[in-house]
């Protein structure tokens, strides 16, 4: 219950010893300020890490052929696997757990001009499913579609910033023609990245089938693509098992030949990623409390000086008729109000910090590191802990103080 004479008490405590207070107070400030700005970090490593995983969607598998290491069924070792139409059609009629899939056949940094505009931009050969898997977003027109693939149009979707460099101020482009290595190919579609990746959009899309007979691919294929519909990682790891299984035996190699066949599993690896930066986040949490713990160290003793300095007014309370709990929450208070103050304050700093440091902090591996709502609150209730069990054992101590010793002490 608010007790206006014991605040007016304690504040006239800490005025009287300001120099020692603020000591003590800045201690505890720093660990609370070290736990924001570590959490900070670990957030902003965690933001690097997932941005890697943001340039396609995070239930994919993405399956590569590889060299045979063993010798297989007649075959021998170091014998090159290659994907063609026929493997992807496999997958596509036969995977239970199929969202989308796409095959990819990527023609490399290509010349692509619109009359005397020209240019090296990414091209990229496809089904109509990787819109999903890379989670474009069209602006205009439309992506590759299934007719499109049944008959081998030449037609693409590319990049809005293929679009700001080739038509350069021009608002309309879908229905216009751009050359591919000297082929024309119809614009029927621009792009954006919906994850602000500004490479993403730097590319060009054509029907996969169209690729093959105009640039003389045969009916190759470089990567497959397949999504996990409702993903979890066992769900994941058993379409993984059924695939290498499938290829193992269409293509002869052993299943357990791993560099026969790579697949990478993003379901997978960003659980191990979100289960590396839990480990990360309590590791921070125990080296900023083992920091406040320092902190609680210091408001202790200085509490028990306070108690010792104020043992005859203990004695003169108690003797009048004051009970141990009033004697005990007074210490308390006093011991809470200077915690949760310094560590306020702390607090306080760190998230400015990173608020005035994320917009400035954006690099591959370390983005925007913050600290959010939830990382205060529970700072908060670290600090009010911290200031009871600091200001505890001098409380009990104040509260076992008989009156007629108190009251000869000098």
């Amino acid at each position: 219950m608010f007790n206006l004479d014991n605040w007016q008490e304690i504040l006239a405590t800490v005025k009287k010893n300001k120099l020692r207070t603020f000591l003590t107070g800045f201690s505890v400030a720093w660990g609370i300020f070290m736990l924001i700005i570590l959490l900070g970090a670990g957030q902003g490593l965690e933001n690097g890490a997932r941005s890697q995983f943001a340039s396609s969607a995070t239930n994919t598998l993405w399956i590569n052929p590889g060299t045979t290491s063993e010798a297989h069924e007649g075959y021998q070792s170091g014998r090159r696997i290659e994907f063609h139409n026929d493997d992807y059609e496999l997958i596509k009629e036969t995977e239970p757990a199929l969202e989308f899939i796409s095959g990819r056949f990527r023609l490399g940094t290509t010349r692509v001009n619109y009359q005397d505009k020209y240019s090296a931009f990414d091209v990229f050969t496809a089904h109509p499913d990787y819109k999903h898997i890379e989670q474009v977003e069209m602006l205009d027109g439309r992506f590759i579609n299934k007719i499109d693939i049944e008959n081998t149009r030449k037609v693409t979707s590319i990049g809005i910033s293929v679009k700001e460099f080739l038509f350069e101020g021009e608002e309309e482009v879908i229905g216009k023609y751009i050359r591919i290595n000297d082929v024309p190919f119809k614009v029927v579609g621009v792009f954006t990245d919906n994850k602000g990746r500004r490479d993403n959009t730097r590319v060009v899309y054509t029907p996969i089938t169209t690729a093959q007979k105009v640039f003389s691919t045969s009916d190759r294929i470089h990567t497959m693509a397949v999504t996990v519909e409702n993903p979890t990682v066992d769900k994941s790891l058993r379409m993984e098992d059924r695939i290498r299984a499938q290829m193992a035996k269409k293509h002869h190699f052993k299943e357990s030949d791993d560099r026969a066949l790579f697949i990478w599993n993003a379901v997978e690896q960003l659980k191990n990623m979100m289960d590396m930066f839990a480990g990360i986040n309590i590791f921070i949490w125990i080296i900023g409390i083992g920091t406040i713990i320092a902190g609680i160290v210091g408001v202790s003793n200085i509490m028990a000086i306070v108690v010792k300095e104020r043992t005859k007014e203990i004695g003169v309370r108690k003797a009048i008729g004051a009970s141990p709990w009033s004697v005990v929450s007074l210490i308390l208070q006093e011991s809470i109000a200077i915690t949760t103050f310094a560590g306020y304050i702390g607090l306080v700093v760190g998230v400015a910090l990173l608020e005035a440091i994320s917009p400035l902090v954006d690099t591959q591996f370390f983005q925007h590191p913050s600290a959010d709502i939830g990382v205060a609150i529970r700072a908060t209730i670290v600090l009010i802990i911290a200031g009871a069990i600091a200001g505890f054992i001098p409380a009990r101590k104040a509260a076992s103080i008989k009156p007629v010793i108190a009251l000869r002490d000098e």
